[in-house]
């Protein structure tokens, strides 16, 4: 029976500020984790035992997903860190240094192993991708989409011969160095002997440094070119492009949760909105126990977590706030993610409570 890791120990810095107090597969869309979405997607294929690596603000991901069995799967964690000046730090132990920590403690990757990252969307069909993994021998296969070559930097880019057999794998080359054009997904399958290549108790990572190894020493290794939705959350941009994606129902196996009160326009329990008095163009998710005041906008698509409050006369389009953020009366927020403790736009760029150069008013629905 195949089984699982997902690899969830990262910071997620290249998101921030959406990760300043949450680990980067906790981030939620339509209310629920990026890794909840992962975690289901396995299950539904008959993937049952998953471990997760985890480091920064781990105890987020252990007390939401716990043993598993919600989701009728069993997951173990494995937490990376040490103590340091009396304090437990996170220390990520690299994508395949951590996989080797867990072989080391408990030999549990005795099978073929499916390795995802916990910070994308995907609807890979597993098992036609494991049959492939087997029917050619491999001792590590490498799920790849072709992606435009001034996009190649951005990924870890795959040289393959016309059987699939990887020659060489380059880490994030420019445009110019990239010898190819077929951009590894971050899903790898790996028979258990792959792990012994890996230097025990060290940092090493699969993309820079395994799999370069691995081509190196000519060993089975092969690319599966293959067309499924992977939907990377790698920066801020991407992560409100998805958000916008799903609410226009875009994204497969990804529904909107709620009430469809009229079309386009789903409500959850407890909100307070007279529909007479307020413009409502979706798709727009309204939140349980969210307040919408008299004269207030909303042009989807757009969310509002729970809790959330829009003043008279204010303004959201095109915009995701997350639980119990308030917009001021008049406020304009176009373009843009919310939270009580930050804004930050669709390039990343983020503004604070109390910054006097900004025209942006919102605050804590809760204060």
């Amino acid at each position: 029976m195949t089984k699982a890791m997902i690899l969830a120990a990262g910071q997620g810095t290249r998101v921030r500020p959406l990760t300043k107090q949450l680990p980067k597969p906790m981030i939620p869309i339509l209310g629920k984790p990026v890794l909840e979405y992962l975690i289901e997607h396995l299950a539904r294929y008959g993937v049952r035992d998953i471990m997760i690596n985890v480091a920064h603000y781990h105890w987020k991901i252990e007390n939401y997903f716990g043993n598993g069995h919600r989701w009728n799967v069993n997951i173990g964690y494995s937490f990376e860190g040490a103590r340091e000046h009396g304090e437990i730090v996170a220390k990520p132990m690299g994508s395949a240094g951590g996989m080797r920590q867990i072989q080391d403690h408990s030999g549990f990757f005795d099978d073929t192993t499916i390795v995802v990252c916990g910070d994308a969307i995907i609807d890979l069909d597993i098992q036609a991708a494991v049959f492939e993994h087997k029917t050619k021998k491999a001792m590590a296969s490498v799920v790849a989409l072709d992606v435009p070559r001034e996009q190649v930097k951005n990924y870890g880019i795959v040289v393959a011969d016309k059987d699939g057999r990887i020659t060489q794998f380059q880490e994030k080359p420019s445009p110019e160095d990239a010898l190819s054009t077929l951009a590894s997904t971050g899903i790898y399958l790996f028979e258990p002997q792959v792990l012994e290549l890996v230097p025990k108790g060290k940092v090493f990572d699969i993309g820079s440094e395994l799999f370069p190894l691995m081509a190196q020493q000519n060993l089975p290794f092969y690319a599966q070119k293959r067309h499924f939705n992977w939907i990377d959350i790698g920066r801020v941009t991407d992560y409100w492009a998805v958000c916008q994606r799903v609410l226009r129902g875009e994204v497969a196996q990804m529904d909107m949760p709620g009430t469809e009160v009229r079309p386009g326009v789903w409500v959850g329990l407890n909100t307070k909105v007279n529909w007479e008095k307020v413009n409502v163009i979706g798709p727009v998710y309204i939140g349980s126990g969210v307040s919408v005041e008299d004269g207030a906008t909303i042009e989807g698509p757009a969310w509002l977590g729970h809790g959330c409050v829009l003043r008279k006369n204010s303004r959201l389009v095109r915009s995701i706030l997350f639980d119990y953020t308030r917009l001021s009366e008049g406020a304009v927020f176009e373009d843009l993610i919310a939270s009580p403790q930050y804004v930050v736009d669709r390039l990343g760029r983020t503004t604070y409570p109390g910054d006097e150069t900004s025209t942006l008013r919102w605050g804590d629905a809760r204060a």
